[in-house]
């Protein structure tokens, strides 16, 4: 038996932003077409841990399908000594017979597909001349956010805000050189986001961190950093008073703190979920009503999303020669 394996500087190159956006395209409409299976994520806590074990099987069906699992240790942590978050990795079986076939670096993978599809999201429900993005966050995903955002709308600047003040500073000046975008860091995050119409929430926070007074008329928000049902980036309001857009309806029914807090506090029920985003960019649900529609992505992250980017990876590796291959 072979088994590929493709660290994380080769995931990095091979998978770009650019890359990675239709693939995660095709692959949100192949889920609401029904085209793919997956079982709710598993958390594994054992107790005097600081982190826990994420498990994600799953399928992915088409002309290139994806058997596999991502495995992720989630250390919040992390960040205090200058690593993410999500450490793991994921392994792509063979659908056929049920071989492994390829190992692939998944810190990577998480940063760039979970940036890409808030860039497809950000595609289809922001406004058309949306120019400013916000961004609450300053760790690896926010600034794969800035990246992948900058490539679907000619921004004019962007605000990051943050706890860390001198963090988000360094974060801001090497982001304004590499995508050539005055990107500023501005402590009160009311301030941030006063005429933003592209925000995203890239926290590890378990409460808000966004209140829907502070987001301008027309806003667009991606939130990507709340994925358990205990916690919560967005207060009541603004999933309330949005356009609630998520990218697997089951999903965000039992995994999506946002929403569970909203629905329990005001009564909201699943008709609140307006449409997946892979059936908006299937066109068989409507997007964005009007310029002044406040619309939210709630991006939980799904294990297919994971496995297609990581076969696109392998693909890539074995036509270029990268990666290692281990036989056993």
């Amino acid at each position: 038996m072979k088994l590929l394996v493709v660290g994380h500087d080769a995931v990095t190159e091979l998978l770009t932003l650019k890359a990675c956006m239709p693939v995660m395209r095709e692959t949100l409409i192949s889920v609401s077409r029904g085209d793919g299976h997956q079982p709710l994520r598993s958390k594994v806590a054992p107790p005097g841990l600081d982190g826990f074990l994420g498990l994600m099987p799953g399928y992915i069906g088409g002309a290139v399908p994806a058997l596999g699992i991502k495995m992720l240790g989630i250390y919040h942590g992390n960040s205090a000594i200058g690593k993410d978050s999500h450490q793991g990795v994921v392994m792509l079986l063979d659908p056929a017979t049920g071989e492994p076939q390829a190992i692939v670096n998944a810190t990577a993978i998480t940063s760039v597909r979970t940036a890409a599809v808030s860039a497809v999201a950000t595609d289809v429900l922001a406004r058309s001349d949306a120019t400013i993005l916000a961004v609450i966050g300053t760790g690896f995903q926010a600034q794969w956010h800035v990246r992948a955002i900058a490539e679907v709308r000619p921004l004019t600047h962007v605000r990051l805000t943050g706890r860390d003040a001198a963090r988000g500073r360094e974060v801001a000046a090497r982001l304004s050189e590499e995508v050539s975008v005055p990107v500023e860091f501005v402590a009160d995050p009311a301030q941030a986001l006063a005429d933003a119409t592209i925000v995203v929430t890239a926290t590890t926070s378990s409460t808000p961190v966004l209140e829907r007074a502070w987001l301008a008329p027309g806003a667009h928000v991606n939130a990507v950093g709340a994925c358990l049902p205990a916690a919560r980036e967005l207060d009541t309001a603004t999933v309330a008073g949005a356009r609630f857009v998520v990218d697997r309806r089951e999903s965000a029914l039992a995994e999506s703190g946002d929403y569970l807090f909203a629905a329990a506090e005001t009564g909201l029920g699943p008709d609140h979920i307006a449409a997946e985003l892979g059936e908006i960019l299937d066109t068989t649900a409507p997007g964005r009503a009007d310029s002044d529609e406040l619309t939210v992505f709630e991006s939980l992250g799904l294990a297919v999303q994971d496995l297609a980017a990581a076969q696109y990876v392998c693909a890539m590796a074995r036509a270029s020669g990268r990666g290692a291959v281990v036989e056993f």
